[in-house]
């Protein structure tokens, strides 16, 4: 494992960060009394396009190059197939959601932008990284699967984006009554603020025990 992938995935990393500050400030510029509370389902979707937008872009400059040529044919139907998988993501877990207690009525479009914004976290980094494959999916999600420090840092990310989600519905039942308890912007903040989390984290994971990981070749 060299020094510099570790550097180049934690620049592709801090990239991703500064798409998610980007969504935060910009929009004020254009748009007004914008702020991530009171117009939090605008501000879902902002971060949801720039995230996304980051992460196409670095993944196809950045990630490991395949030898295997693709046709262009082969190429829109992979395309396809990741727009098709990452609405299956949504509702998939919309329908989680619900099933956990969200209001299946009331509410929708805030649930439902609560599992874009968490799809973005989680599904379009795998899509970006690897492709359209449930396969590859499976293997890197377990034990020992993964096989680059680019599918370590995605399971760290992932995990952690799940972990800040969980951890952002303990407050919703206080009775502080604080704005940010309004279902579901504490939950979509603590998924915006676990992303990050391993963002950051996994390239000093990785650096810090790059003499002990090993990948198998694929």
């Amino acid at each position: 494992m060299k020094n510099t992938d570790i550097k180049r995935l934690l620049y592709t990393h801090l990239l991703c960060i500064f798409s998610i500050i980007l969504s935060i400030f910009i929009p004020s510029f254009f748009l007004d009394n914008f702020s991530v509370l009171e117009t939090h389902l605008t501000w879902l979707c902002i971060c949801s396009v720039f995230v996304t937008a980051v992460n196409l872009v670095l993944y196809l400059v950045v990630k490991p190059n395949t030898s295997t040529k693709r046709s262009s044919s082969h190429k829109v139907t992979r395309f396809l197939k990741c727009c098709i998988y990452f609405l299956m993501s949504c509702f998939l877990f919309h329908v989680i959601f619900v099933l956990y207690g969200a209001p299946l009525i009331e509410l929708v479009l805030e649930t439902f932008l609560f599992a874009v914004i968490l799809s973005t976290f989680t599904t379009v980094p795998c899509l970006c990284l690897l492709g359209p494959n449930v396969k590859a999916w499976l293997r890197v999600f377990s034990r020992n699967g993964v096989t680059s420090i680019w599918e370590n840092s995605l399971q760290i990310t992932t995990i952690s984006s799940f972990v800040g989600t969980w951890l952002g519905a303990f407050p919703i039942p206080l009775d502080w009554e604080r704005p940010w308890q309004v279902w579901p912007i504490s939950c979509t903040l603590g998924a915006t603020f676990g992303y990050v989390a391993g963002l950051v984290i996994s390239p000093l994971w990785i650096y810090w025990n790059r003499k002990q990981l090993t990948y198998k070749t694929n």
